[in-house]
């Protein structure tokens, strides 16, 4: 039995060697290849502004450029009910539970009190004995085991699993750069189903009177047949068409809703689009608040990578401090005593140390070691391909910017070429100088070039928003990591104490 001034001696080496132990392991040092650092593309430099123009807002609020207050609305409503975004903030307390599992490993890891009361009651034969045949005995004690992290065992855990935790919150900021991107897509994705089924109305009107006129001459013997088939043919082609903008307008709408964290409906503060096609912004360049190469490496789901290497690494030291020996501090503080009379109590303190050295393994510790190194490699190769990746996604959506402006006004020049042209077969077909084949010619042109005119600026809207999205733009919101009916409901589950509080320590 150890005094209590040797057990608490004792106890001072334990918290020494736990503070000046070297942890084992590699330490974490950032995977980055040199081309990111001064990386541009001629398409990203024609497609992005960058500098005095610039705001912080820009990126981080990229959708109020199109200045459409439906779509602001949406992207709030989104910010505070979308289930997956929901769920990326509930995965950052569950990471820092989990860091506070791995700080606890600071601390003595057994602390186990126990007590107890044994009735016992002995039959004996021929017994002379003074002494009560049937009897209680007590006890109660303390028992503290301690390793000392020699190696960093402890250390590294808590490294790793203070990384796991900033990727959480990383991996909730890149949900919100998807969800924003994906607001936009689907309400502009709405806004041209709208403009390509106005067109088709309009054409499919234009088609159908040009059918009665056929109708009318051949009735009156003035045309052939084959005028009138041609005619119907062309208008319910156009026609059928409307069917399927029609269900692409609702896929989007009940799109949005699920987005917004609502059931599928109509969305009524959503109007349906108006009398006239309605107007799909086209902007030609994103405002950028910094370079393109800083704007890539600070993306959220690449700084996500990063992190989640630097959990990776710490796990090669956990796992390679299970090679040594480890040293426990073990104390016992025991108090016991019996119901029979004349006997006292006693109080016992037990205390000392234990080594422990786990020397045939048959290589499974190193094994796992190299497991967890092949895992790091793994993730060091992935980070480096998710830059590249990221890159070409910002370059694609350059280009298609750049190439849809370039088209826009190849393509307005052309509808209003084509809309002259039906007026002037109309004219030359009733006047007699033309046959009808010339008008149906100029009707299928004026419905393509009209077509792919809305078409061709949706996709510029688009590649903007990919645009912004490649480069990381979008993840900034008012809104708590977990909403208030989702604190409440999770505090009268499970004591919590204040970790699901944003601004807490975890």
């Amino acid at each position: 039995m150890l005094p209590v001034d040797s057990l608490r001696r004792l106890l001072l080496m334990g918290v020494v060697c736990l503070t000046a132990c070297k942890a084992v392991g590699p330490d974490f040092e950032p995977q980055r290849e040199s081309w990111p650092g001064t990386w541009t593309t001629a398409a990203l430099a024609q497609a992005s502004a960058q500098g005095a123009e610039a705001t912080h807002q820009d990126t981080r609020g990229w959708w109020r450029v199109f200045g459409d207050p439906a779509l602001d609305a949406l992207i709030a409503e989104a910010d505070q009910y979308n289930a997956g975004l929901r769920i990326a903030g509930l995965r950052i307390m569950e990471a820092r539970a989990q860091l506070g599992i791995a700080r606890s490993g600071r601390y003595p890891q057994v602390q186990v009190a126990t007590a107890d009361a044994l009735y016992q009651n002995r039959r004996q034969f021929n017994n002379t004995s003074p002494l009560p045949s049937s009897f209680w005995q007590y006890s109660a004690g303390v028992n503290i085991g301690w390793e000392l992290d020699f190696w960093g065992k402890f250390s590294r855990a808590i490294e790793s699993a203070d990384a796991a935790y900033f990727a959480a919150q990383a991996n909730r900021e890149d949900v919100l750069v998807l969800l924003h991107a994906q607001v936009a897509e689907t309400y502009y994705a709405l806004r041209v189903a709208e403009a390509r089924l106005r067109i088709a109305g309009d054409n499919a009107r234009i088609q159908r009177r040009s059918l009665e006129i056929t109708e009318r001459l051949f009735k009156g013997g003035e045309t052939d047949e084959l005028d009138v088939q041609q005619a119907r043919t062309q208008y319910l082609g156009t026609l059928s068409s409307i069917p399927d903008f029609e269900g692409q307008i609702a896929r989007s709408r009940n799109a949005l809703a699920v987005l917004v964290g609502r059931p599928p409906n109509p969305m009524p503060e959503v109007p349906a689009a108006a009398r006239q096609p309605p107007a799909i912004p086209l902007i030609d360049k994103a405002v950028l608040d910094d370079v393109p190469a800083n704007l890539l490496l600070r993306r959220p789901d690449i700084r996500a990578a990063e992190l989640l290497i630097a959990a990776q690494s710490a796990q090669i030291g956990v796992a390679l401090a299970d090679l040594y020996p480890s040293l426990t501090l073990l104390g016992s503080l025991i108090w016991s005593a019996t119901s029979l009379p004349g006997s006292g109590s006693t109080l016992a303190l037990i205390g000392g140390p234990s080594l422990t050295w786990n020397i045939f393994d048959h290589g499974r510790i190193r094994n796992t070691v190299r497991v967890q190194d092949a895992r790091l490699q793994q993730l060091i190769v992935a980070y480096q391909d998710d830059v590249r990746q990221a890159a070409r996604e910002a370059d694609d959506a350059a280009t298609g910017l750049v190439k849809s402006v370039e088209r826009d006004g190849i393509l307005r020049d052309a509808s209003q070429g084509a809309e002259r042209a039906l007026v002037l077969a109309n004219t030359l077909y009733r006047e007699g100088y033309t046959n009808f084949e010339r008008v149906l010619d100029a009707q299928r042109a004026l419905a393509v070039q009209q077509d792919a005119y809305v078409v061709n600026r949706g996709n510029a809207v688009s590649d903007l928003i990919a645009l912004y999205k490649a480069l990381g733009g979008g993840w900034d919101t008012d809104q708590p990591w977990v909403d208030d009916a989702t604190r409440r409901q999770m505090q009268q589950r499970t004591d919590w104490g204040g970790l699901l509080d944003e601004g807490a320590q975890p």
